[in-house]
């Protein structure tokens, strides 16, 4: 949360150089208060696994947030039960006319396929589409953040001779990093696994190639799942000690993780999204 000084303080701007929460006391009178509306459209199979991650990292911050969990219409879910789905999942026809401060679209297992070949891709398309009018700032992960850079952008996805997994080291880049596309600005890559975050330079979305959310052991039991099914697959980069699959991962990227998702709702929601949400866009 912001702390509240006084407006004309010397320390105000050089607290805003450093990204520190500040408001001004003009503002701090003004504001209106309600919770953040964040919509997850979760894609992934194990959906119980991936909204129990995400909500985790959403959780550990003082802004209230009202989040909702939305799913395809258009593919039944195989590995999740129905009762749950019916219980805590809503569809597109049911929020397309509202709107939200926040939107996380997951990634999926599909990553083989061309984006036309997924079941679902003419009901995600009109869904990306809502989402520039309708949500202030969208997150899009792993398959997620391709879909969204093709369907956007018109970035192609490149495919690798073997599967790319693991834990990367990455270099965060200036602001005003050079654009590597019209309208998208390059915030983090690898000398390794290349891109790893890019967001639009008005902030409305952010594409993110991994899962900071994962679990401790969500690599290694994809792993073993590729593993059982005979997939020539490598062992997960940097993730094992000595790479050794017999031994306990390495948990590196959970603070980092953290940070990701707490920075988003606060810098790009909290910070910047209207009090009133008809005003979305």
């Amino acid at each position: 949360m912001p702390i509240k000084i006084p407006d004309a303080l010397p320390a105000t701007a050089i607290l805003e150089s450093e990204n520190i929460f500040v408001m001004t006391e003009y503002r701090a009178l003004h504001q209106d208060i309600r919770p953040l509306k964040v919509l997850i459209l979760n894609l992934m199979p194990t959906k119980i696994v991936t909204e129990t991650q995400i909500l985790r990292k959403l959780s550990n911050t003082p802004v209230q947030i009202q989040v909702e969990l939305l799913r395809t219409a258009s593919y039944q879910s195989q590995h999740t039960d129905e009762d749950h789905l019916a219980s805590f999942y809503t569809t597109f026809d049911q929020v397309r006319d509202r709107n939200f401060d926040g939107m996380i679209i997951t990634g999926a297992p599909v990553e083989n396929l061309e984006f036309n070949q997924v079941d679902y891709w003419p009901e995600l398309c009109e869904i990306m589409a809502w989402s520039r009018t309708h949500v202030h700032s969208t997150l899009h992960i792993c398959w997620g953040a391709q879909a969204g850079l093709y369907f956007h952008h018109g970035i192609e996805k490149r495919s690798l001779p073997r599967k790319l997994f693991g834990v990367y080291e990455h270099r965060v880049l200036k602001p005003s990093s050079p654009l590597f596309r019209p309208g998208l600005e390059l915030l983090a890559t690898s000398s390794e696994a290349g891109v790893y975050a890019v967001k639009t330079e008005d902030s409305s979305q952010f594409f993110i190639m991994g899962h900071p959310e994962y679990d401790p052991d969500t690599l290694a039991r994809e792993y073993r799942r590729d593993i059982d099914k005979g997939l020539d697959i490598a062992v997960p980069a940097h993730y094992f000690p000595e790479d050794d699959p017999a031994r306990v991962p390495v948990v590196r990227w959970r603070s980092a993780g953290q940070l990701l998702y707490t920075n988003w709702l606060n810098y790009y929601l909290y910070q910047t999204t209207p009090y009133d949400l008809s005003k979305v866009r």
